[in-house]
């Protein structure tokens, strides 16, 4: 199997970590390139049920190398816990299968408090942020305002620029948000307790990486979120702070050369959306807490009941255009097996004219959804692992919506747990 990205074709939560911890056992190393712990993958598998946050989510399988990429927000303080509550559940995490990249810049202990302090200011106004330090994170990287997880390496030279960058954050926590600021000694007790903890993990991954494919072996690359939270091509300004989509893989991963000849995109059977912005398909009421409920639709990391809806096909088709997905999974299936008939979002209708044009981000709330709908196959689907063993109903669905978005559905889920696939 070639190289592979598994990316997200919605906004989040499809279900990409299952789709990597299934197919890990095919590729020799797992790479993280964007995003921070403001997500998660949630993965069923022998050891139980998981949510990660910011591990790869092929640490579960013997063998395979995970690594956190350059383009990583790398928060030390949430990483050290989620290793801590892996390993004692019986997972092995050392050097030896956990890669942190040097190049990687480190999530510091005021951006969580910046984002929380925009959020309030922002009030009725705001983007709807888990309030993890992502968007001041990546605003500081681009300002060339952050460590990098190598300067750990390097106590003396992390000190002075720690001293730094506290002069220069401390003017905006305290001028503009009236808050109170840190100290040099909150700053070292934070690197004593968190950063201390990660300084093994840290490595020159790009020579890694490019070694690793120096011996042939396959990379997969793991997104974090979907097409429409892309910080350039989602629904600006609802996004994350950094580019989702696979094209990104090669550059946030540290091999900027690399070929990605396979780009798994991951879409739920129907539609979930974390935080705020214009969410076409949307269902209110009883109807969509009946979905919610039928899903386990409440957010990894925040908890927050997920907004749901049918599958949105406009917005599909714009995420398999946008992340050039080769072949799709489809994940949760088995939750629709409730539904007498089968909702599909079709259209959109804007400005009194119906449209499959996904539309541009300014005009997107003025957008109504189109609904159709398809017979229901009102069983339980959960035991089937042959397309053959999918009732028609079912199978009719799939195959509608592989012909919509014009890309083929080559993995079809039931279930939470990793065999609970169907491969087309």
């Amino acid at each position: 199997m070639a190289n592979t990205a598994i990316v997200g074709i919605n906004w989040g939560d499809e279900g990409k970590g299952r789709m990597v911890d299934l197919l890990t056992r095919d590729h020799d190393v797992v790479v993280r390139y964007q995003g921070g712990g403001n997500a998660g993958h949630t993965i069923v598998n022998e050891y139980g049920k998981f949510a990660l946050h910011l591990l790869p989510s092929g640490i579960f399988t013997k063998g395979v190398v995970n690594i956190l990429g350059n383009g990583v927000a790398l928060d030390c303080e949430n990483l050290v816990k989620e290793i801590e509550e892996v390993k004692s559940r019986g997972v092995d995490i050392s050097p030896e299968n956990l890669a942190v990249s040097d190049r990687a810049s480190l999530l510091l202990p005021w951006h969580r408090e910046l984002d929380s302090l925009e959020e309030a200011r922002l009030a009725d106004k705001k983007y709807g942020s888990t309030k993890q330090g992502i968007a001041p994170f990546y605003s500081d990287k681009y300002s060339k305002k952050t460590v990098l997880a190598g300067e750990l390496l390097y106590p003396e030279h992390l000190k002075a620029h720690l001293e730094d960058l506290l002069e220069w954050k401390n003017l905006t926590l305290k001028n503009v948000y009236g808050a109170e600021g840190y100290t040099m000694e909150q700053l070292m007790d934070w690197v004593r307790d968190f950063g201390e903890k990660i300084k093994p993990f840290v490595k020159d991954t790009g020579e890694l990486l490019k070694k690793a494919s120096a011996e042939g072996k396959k990379i997969l690359f793991e997104a974090q979120l979907g097409a429409l939270r892309d910080l350039d091509y989602g629904i600006v300004p609802y996004t994350t702070s950094s580019n989702t989509i696979a094209a990104f893989a090669p550059v946030g991963s540290g091999i900027p050369n690399a070929k990605i000849e396979r780009i798994v995109g991951v879409v739920k059977a129907y539609s979930s959306c974390v935080g705020e912005g214009p969410f076409t398909c949307e269902w209110f009421g009883d109807e969509a807490e009946k979905l919610r409920e039928a899903g386990d639709e409440y957010g990894a990391k925040t908890g927050r009941p997920r907004r749901v809806g049918p599958i949105d096909i406009v917005a599909t088709r714009y995420g398999v255009e946008t992340q050039g997905a080769t072949t799709i999974a489809l994940t949760k299936l088995d939750v629709l097996s409730y539904m007498d008939k089968i909702p599909i979002c079709a259209h959109y209708e804007l400005d009194g004219k119906i449209t499959d044009r996904f539309p541009f981000p300014a005009v997107l709330p003025d957008a109504k959804p189109v609904v159709e709908y398809m017979d229901g196959w009102k069983c339980d689907i959960s035991a089937c692992r042959r397309w053959e063993d999918l009732p028609r109903e079912a199978r009719d669905y799939v195959e509608y919506i592989e012909r919509e978005i014009d890309c083929h559905i080559g993995y079809v889920s039931v279930g939470p747990e990793r065999d609970s696939i169907i491969i087309r």
